[in-house]
């Protein structure tokens, strides 16, 4: 992460999210014309003349709004004014101020950090005369800018890059970082482990299914090591998906799952095992990322009966990803939770290890001594050599005489000696055939 942090603040449909997109030149944040679309806090680098910073998007603030939500997202957006080294409070220039403006701007002025006021939807430039108005939420100078257009917004970059440099740098961390994606369908509880994993209120939680709407970073560091988790929005079959902006949340979800490295898949223990889940676990199976189970809220489940038929319905339904650990946990209270860290640094080092030539051509001579093998009429394959040709996951190319020959049922034989012979525990492999002579 950039060594300056900046917050976007502001009630809500102001513009936020479009501005934290037009900033770091990407479609990240969530854009919606319904209300209360972003929630949590989200980070997203950006560039500026040569200084690299990050913007945090946050949840609009409403004094006393009717969302069931206001409480926990006016919470996010003050946690990020607290973290961060500037604020751009962002207000809108074609309604004027109102009583949420007024309440925010006096929570603003006692804050120690620098705030830069932003009118946005100042569209057409020669409307300054509109400015005059938000000099009395006493915040300085207004800056006129139009997200949507870009009008003002590179005065705006130079002025907050100004400000950052005349700041004392933070120290940056150059590490590498284990990205975690925790994935699952709706209401299994993945903002709860989130929250357990960071511990912090990072994420907000409800019993209402579609509460995270975007992907959500969190460093984390445990026992000297840096983990990037990201929660993600539920995941379910694009046919029920009835809205934008839980559409935006899937595409969202799928960015986090291909750049990640290690994907925690949480189940409902207490409905038990379902299709969801299964085409859930085939996301992160496609895109080749290593996998942990997480069988969450245990401690709903009665009894040993109860729990071991839970645990062989996994793996009769997801013998796809047998590769991948399965740890039982409450992320409400915390049981167990601790458990995953070793499972995602088992996984990981899986996904990323390298296998050496020489071991793989000596487990490959006991394959041959075996004496199992395939054929079609008077071809009969037979592999010569192996070698690992890549990792996240990793790959293997076999060397034979007949490529055309393996079929899914020996390359399951081959995977499953591989994995007898290898410790893959959490990752799938890959298995390449090419003709060699």
């Amino acid at each position: 992460m950039s060594q300056y942090m900046v917050a976007v603040v502001g009630r809500p449909n102001v513009g936020k999210s479009t501005f934290v997109n037009r900033i770091a030149q990407a479609d990240e944040a969530i854009v919606h014309e319904m209300r209360g679309v972003t929630r949590d806090r989200s980070y997203h680098e950006t560039d500026w003349n040569g200084t690299t910073f990050t913007l945090i998007d946050t949840g609009g603030i409403e004094v006393g709004g009717d969302d069931s939500f206001q409480a926990s997202i006016t919470s996010q957006a003050f946690s990020a004014a607290d973290e961060c080294d500037l604020i751009v409070f962002l207000v809108d220039g074609k309604t004027g101020i109102n009583a949420d403006d007024e309440a925010v701007a006096r929570l603003l002025r006692r804050s120690k950090r620098e705030v830069v006021l932003a009118v946005n939807k100042m569209d057409n430039p020669a409307d300054s005369d509109a400015l005059y108005e938000f000099y009395n939420l006493g915040l300085g100078d207004p800056w006129p800018i139009s997200s949507l257009h870009g009008h003002g917004t590179g005065d705006l970059l130079d002025h907050i890059v100004e400000s950052l440099s005349a700041l004392p740098s933070r120290e940056e961390e150059q590490e590498d970082t284990i990205d975690i994606a925790i994935i699952g369908r709706p209401n299994a509880g993945k903002s709860s482990l989130t929250n357990a994993l960071s511990k912090q209120e990072r994420s907000i939680v409800s019993d209402v299914a579609g509460t995270t709407r975007d992907a959500i970073d969190t460093l984390v560091h445990h026992d000297g090591r840096a983990y990037r988790i990201v929660d993600t929005a539920g995941l379910r079959r694009k046919s029920q998906i009835d809205e934008d902006v839980e559409y935006y949340g899937f595409v969202r979800a799928m960015r986090a799952i291909d750049r990640c490295h290690v994907a925690l898949l949480v189940i409902d223990s207490s409905l038990g095992m379902t299709d969801q889940d299964q085409r859930v676990a085939g996301f992160a199976a496609d895109r080749g990322c290593a996998m942990v189970i997480v069988l969450n809220k245990w401690d709903l489940v009665e009894g040993p009966e109860a729990k071991e038929a839970i645990r062989e319905r996994i793996a009769d339904r997801m013998g796809f990803v047998s590769y991948a650990p399965v740890v039982a946990i409450s992320a409400l209270t915390g049981k167990n939770v601790s458990r995953i860290w070793s499972a995602v640094d088992g996984a990981y080092q899986s996904y990323v290890g390298t296998t050496s030539t020489s071991s793989l051509n000596s487990w490959l001579q006991e394959i041959r001594d075996f004496g199992h093998s395939i054929s079609k009429g008077k071809k009969i394959l037979r592999i010569k050599y192996v070698t690992q040709t890549s990792t996240c996951p990793p790959e293997f190319t076999f060397f034979c005489n007949h490529p055309d020959l393996v079929d899914d049922n020996y390359r399951r034989y081959l995977e499953n000696r591989l994995r007898a012979k290898y410790d893959f525990a959490g990752t799938p492999i890959r298995l390449k055939f090419k003709k060699k002579d």
